[in-house]
């Protein structure tokens, strides 16, 4: 009797795959991007960075699955948490939590929650320090981005600082754990420990704000809103009256702003990565793909900010090539990247933010 096909589609044929083609199956399933950019990662930290995207996103199916109550994510969060740190009932906490997912969740992340135990069977064969930075971003993410789904979110965020929180809570503790991995596998990389555990939250909060602000409409569609209001009072622009039909100059300038900003995080991420040795090609190359498709993503809605769907503003497969050829040629060359960065994103500065302010309203008066 033949082996059956091996797919995401038919969880139970993964049990042939090797631990390193399960997580590589996972993530393709998952995430193409991810997918792309962990594989870059020197091998000894291919399994750990992997898994820890594994866990994450069964967080992320947590919280994205329309069928479950606030009161059942909380719970389902706190059950993870102690899953993951403890490697213990797993099999008890998919076979509750998996017949819970409505079709809206992708057939991948069915498949993740199914396949759920033997994940969490590879995050304890880990290094006791990686087990710990893994558990500890779980944990962070887990506590966190619930507070943010119970509230309304259909009108936005108060303030900016809600933005940082939030972003802290879904991409900033994921940079906190890649430097405490990154430390852990290089004794020389260490040396920087403190400056790449600091940079690291600016560097994810940079990546979530370019999601946020490409996803702005897919999100509006589904009643939700992630832009800060205090920024946009700045403008003028009251975000309770965003709708598809909005073409306001106070929103625009808000968006500049907001574009402003993620560039000056995304800054940070460039540092952090040229603290990274230049020898750690893999290394580069995964925090300079990233970094460097945030950068056209955001140049990409600069130019079109009038955009009302993602896929308006979404890189193309060529600009993809060119990001990683560019990396590849100078990603040794601290001079040169940040040539190129400067570059790239010369324009996505606001060059003063209140002057900009000030004549959007008194154009307005005219």
């Amino acid at each position: 009797m033949s082996e059956p096909l091996i797919s995401l589609d038919n969880p139970k044929s993964l049990s042939q795959l090797s631990d390193n083609d399960f997580q590589a199956l996972l993530l393709e399933g998952v995430s193409r991007t991810f997918a792309l950019t962990i594989p870059q990662l020197p091998k000894s930290l291919y399994d750990p960075v992997a898994n820890a995207y594994l866990l994450c996103r069964i967080v992320d199916t947590i919280e994205d699955e329309v069928s479950l109550t606030p009161a059942q994510k909380k719970y389902f969060c706190a059950e993870f948490i102690d899953v993951v740190k403890t490697g213990a009932n797993a099999e008890a906490f998919a076979v509750e939590l998996a017949p819970l997912l409505s079709e809206q969740t992708i057939s991948a992340e069915h498949t993740l929650i199914h396949v759920l135990p033997r994940v969490i069977q590879i995050t304890h064969m880990l290094d006791a320090d990686q087990i710990h930075a893994l558990a500890t971003c779980v944990e962070t993410m887990a506590e966190g981005m619930p507070i943010f789904q119970a509230q309304n979110l259909h009108d936005g965020l108060p303030t900016l600082g809600d933005l940082d929180r939030y972003c802290y809570y879904v991409a900033g503790c994921v940079g906190e754990m890649l430097a405490k991995l990154f430390c852990h596998y290089s004794s020389e990389i260490a040396k920087h420990r403190e400056e790449l555990l600091l940079l690291s939250v600016s560097f994810g909060q940079g990546l979530q704000m370019t999601n946020i602000l490409k996803d702005i409409w897919d999100d509006a569609g589904r009643g939700v809103c992630w832009l800060p209001q205090d920024v946009f009072n700045e403008t003028g622009f009251d975000l309770k009256k965003l709708s598809f039909e909005t073409h306001d100059e106070g929103f625009r300038l808000g968006l500049e702003h907001l574009i402003s900003i993620a560039h000056g995080h995304l800054e940070n991420a460039l540092t952090y990565t040229l603290l990274i040795p230049a020898h750690e090609t893999g290394i580069r190359n995964f925090c300079l793909w990233a970094l460097g498709m945030a950068i056209l993503t955001l140049r990409k809605i600069q130019q079109n900010l009038d955009f009302k769907h993602s896929d308006q503003v979404k890189i193309t497969r060529n600009s993809v090539k060119s990001t990683i050829l560019a990396t590849k040629l100078i990603g040794r060359s601290n001079y040169m990247l940040s040539l190129l960065f400067n570059l790239t994103s010369r324009d996505l500065k606001t060059p003063d933010w209140k002057y900009l302010i000030q004549s959007s309203k008194a154009n307005s008066d005219l």
